[in-house]
């Protein structure tokens, strides 16, 4: 019996592997789509991960520091370490930038900490964690920093003196981490033209600066005040103690916000990454209906082509099922070669990509799945126009 699939394969082979390595650049696409998603999550994880935190005190009513700005007084931290049930405390503070690199602008989370503290990175690739209060920098890999380079950050110059992998913000800019007093300079206190002009508008006006106030004086302790803030404490619980205890404690008597690692992970998986996912989903239906009609139409045509053939089968007294079964083991053959070869492409392009791609094992099970269903979806049309061949064209013909 003629296998329809087997004398493509053995007449038309280039043809044929070739429509499905064509078919597999979409399913490469498909799998990129998941893995993308799945990046983006593995993203906001990664943040909450290697910060060493368990517990996030913000300003009251944000959700700081990552989903909403948040500011909280930097001295806080004595009397969040005086809690029970808190082992260390961390101030840390948050800003993106561009800095820039080699002739080119690398965007960055700016990531003010103390040493030892939560909220420094877990573990270097490459020389060694910040030790001095001022101008040392520890960047991680994607920012394509090297131990020993010297950046430029607004007011100062820094010296990178380690780096770290895998400590990316929820948006997947890679973190540089500078000395928290460094951090705080560079987020909060105004340049030199700010405050003159500040000056000004107080002598100006009596409005702002009536008989008997600060004045000048009050703007310049202003500025100096805004040094003195951080965008949240991170706080490491002590063994055996209740991360969600002790998060209530803080919210009760602190008047503070305060959320805990799986509080932190739905913030940023669930509600920042919420609209890309829905619009991902989006990329993915449709790139499955795009598929099904692809295959349809190569199956349709590689049918319309075997007319003859399939006459004669029908001549000889093939059945209808028979006839089936071959359109259908065609299109199943031409689904496997576009996911093998889809699968193998979305592999080598993925480290190419601006942000994390993480394609999962489990992912490219249910695209094989998907795969083989849409493509017997897809044959339905193929075996609708063999069925419908005369036997009489054999002869015809």
């Amino acid at each position: 019996m003629i296998n329809l699939a087997g004398r493509d394969i053995r007449h038309h082979g280039s043809r044929y592997i070739f429509t499905g390595m064509g078919l597999g650049l979409l399913i490469a696409l498909t799998l990129s789509m998941a893995g993308i998603y799945r990046g983006l999550v593995d993203d906001g994880k990664a943040i909450i991960d290697n910060s060493g935190a368990d517990i996030w005190v913000v300003q009251q009513g944000t959700l700081g520091p990552y989903a909403e700005p948040s500011a909280l007084h930097d001295d806080i931290y004595r009397s969040l370490r005086a809690l029970p049930g808190v082992a260390d405390t961390g101030n840390v503070t948050y800003q993106t930038m561009q800095v820039r690199s080699a002739g080119k602008d690398v965007r960055v989370m700016v990531t003010g900490i103390e040493p030892n503290a939560p909220g420094t990175p877990l573990y270097l690739v490459s020389g060694r964690p910040i030790i001095r209060g001022h101008y040392e920098a520890v960047a991680d890999v994607k920012t394509g920093f090297k131990t020993g380079d010297r950046i430029r950050l607004r007011h100062n110059e820094y010296t990178v003196v380690g780096t770290t992998r895998r400590m990316v913000s929820s948006g997947g800019d890679p973190m540089l981490f500078i000395p928290l007093r460094d951090s705080q300079e560079e987020q909060f206190v105004r340049d030199a033209d700010a405050v003159v002009t500040d000056r000004l508008r107080l002598a100006q006006n009596p409005r702002l600066n009536p008989p008997g106030s600060p004045g000048i004086l009050g703007a310049v302790e202003e500025n100096q005040v805004s040094s003195h803030s951080v965008n949240a404490v991170l706080l490491r619980v002590a063994k055996g103690a209740d991360p969600n205890a002790v998060a209530e404690t803080v919210k009760r008597w602190k008047r503070l916000g305060a959320y805990t690692k799986e509080e932190m992970t739905d913030i940023l998986v669930v509600k920042m990454i919420a609209v890309s996912a829905r619009q991902i989903f989006m990329f993915l239906v449709i790139l499955t209906l795009v598929s099904t009609a692809i295959i349809a139409f190569i199956i349709y045509t590689l049918t319309i082509g075997k007319i003859r053939e399939i006459a004669v089968l029908k001549l000889v007294g093939a059945s209808s099922r028979t006839i089936a079964s071959m359109i259908l083991q065609e299109a199943l053959g031409l689904g496997l070669i576009g996911f093998m070869f889809g699968k193998v492409v979305a592999t080598v392009w993925a480290p190419y990509f601006p942000k994390y791609v993480l394609l999962l094992p489990q992912d490219s099970l249910r695209g094989i799945v998907i795969t083989m269903i849409v493509s017997a979806l897809a044959s339905l049309l193929g075996i609708r126009a063999a069925l419908q061949v005369d036997p009489s064209e054999a002869i015809g013909g």
